[in-house]
């Protein structure tokens, strides 16, 4: 089968390097794609502009493309799997009415309600005053949401009742986020270990993939602000057997069950972030896209064909998929972000030994925010790379990552020391 990969991230690298492992693989496209995908064996990047519908259409057509596979939240909110559909070009990934899961957090928390999901309790709000009375009511720690896409910016956890204010000013009076700010959502703050749940969905069908933990904040010891994660690892010891069982029974066949009552069929992935505390386990939020850098521990571990499922998954017969086998292997992956993110930062700089990094035994260098200029790789983004490795346990996985992270030449990069530190300590307990 053709594929045609859509995305530029650490994700679509992964997905990228996974999908050519596949038996079933023919040839493999992406578009945009980055640094590290142009050099990605059997990858071929082409320029074909995710936004006009109708010239990845055309493309497919041309080259016989069998799947497409959308990386990022952006374009499957803006209908690009509708227009693959009408076309008979099978999308792995949710329509735009089904995208709503992420691209609302309103409609996501209604859904829930409704169909009595746990997660925590909420509001809606498209009145700032409205927002402030009910935050001065309830008292902190509160949580801030923007309504819609705010490239994973749009949470405000505010440990006092003047952040979550200044936050509600933040997106609807001073439009901080763009219209995603319109509208917001003001929940109750949940305490817990926080864990990343993957689940292939298509036909109601929902099969589990293995759990992964992000690590959002910039800073050691999980301080600072937070960003689109600075590193994951998998799998995730707080997500035990009875956990996934739980989540699966609890909150993602309902999710789909709930979808398909409403009218909009779920197909793709769903992403639950969680919040685990002891036996119980509430919903942070659907995504309905792989998590990045989840993604690329995902991707590590995966030993089944990774384009059957996605097909399978697209044209509804995930019941002809057996068990999914995953290493035994622990992952990690830690990102290298350039000075200054989530704030400001330079773009441009060049960056070298990934050649070396990627020589080193279990380790995979994922490209994220790069570019190719004059042959050199440079920085173009705020998460610029992702360094995969894997190990027989989680320290050792970290070890070699780091190892690789020190033998990357790029002066304007830095990194979290910590990635794993949850797992770390329970393994050396």
């Amino acid at each position: 089968v053709n594929v045609l990969v859509i995305g530029s991230g650490g994700r679509e690298h992964a997905l990228c390097w996974r999908l050519k492992q596949s038996p079933t693989c023919g040839e493999l496209f992406c578009t945009p794609g980055n640094a590290g995908i142009i050099v990605e064996d059997g990858v071929q990047v082409v320029d074909v502009k995710e936004s006009d519908h109708a010239a990845v259409i055309k493309f497919c057509k041309d080259n016989n493309v069998g799947l497409v596979v959308v990386g990022p939240e952006a374009p499957l909110v803006d209908g690009i799997a509708d227009a693959l559909i009408a076309a008979d070009i099978p999308c792995f990934g949710p329509t735009k009415d089904a995208a709503r899961l992420e691209g609302s957090k309103g409609f996501l928390k209604d859904l829930l309600k409704k169909y009595n999901i746990p997660t925590a309790k909420y509001e809606r709000f498209t009145d700032p005053e409205a927002a402030k009375k009910y935050i001065q009511k309830e008292g902190a720690p509160i949580v801030v949401k923007t309504d819609g896409l705010a490239a994973g910016k749009g949470v405000i956890v505010a440990m006092d009742v003047q952040t979550a204010l200044d936050a509600v000013d933040d997106m609807m009076v001073n439009s901080a986020f763009g219209s995603a700010g319109a509208e917001i959502v003001v929940e109750d703050f949940l305490d817990g270990e926080e864990a990343s749940f993957f689940a292939v969905v298509g036909g109601g069908k929902a099969i589990p993939l293995v759990g992964a933990q992000d690590h959002k904040r910039v800073g050691e010891g999980d301080t600072g602000l937070n960003t689109g994660g600075m590193g994951a690892y998998s799998p995730a010891p707080v997500l035990t057997p009875a956990i996934e069982a739980k989540v699966m029974n609890d909150i993602i066949q309902p999710t789909v069950d709930g979808m398909a009552a409403e009218g909009c069929p779920f197909t793709g992935v769903i992403f639950a972030g969680l919040m685990i505390k002891g036996d119980d386990v509430k919903l942070l939020e659907h995504n309905v896209r792989f998590g990045d850098p989840e993604c690329q521990c995902l991707m590590a571990r995966m030993r089944s064909d990774l384009v059957d499922l996605l097909l399978k998954a697209a044209k509804g017969e995930l019941d002809k998929v057996g068990e999914l086998q995953w290493s035994e292997d622990m992952a990690i992956n830690v990102v290298v972000a350039a000075d200054g993110y989530p704030g400001s930062y330079a773009k441009g700089e060049m960056i070298g030994g990934l050649d070396a990094a990627n020589a080193m035994d279990g380790v995979k260098v994922f490209h994220a925010g790069t570019a190719m200029k004059d042959g050199k790789v440079t920085s173009a983004g705020g998460r610029v790379l992702g360094v995969t490795a894997t190990g027989k346990n989680i320290t050792e996985a970290a070890k070699k990552s780091y190892a690789a992270v020190d033998v990357i030449e790029w002066p304007g990069g830095f990194v979290r020391r910590d990635i794993g530190h949850r797992a770390i300590a329970r393994e050396n307990k």
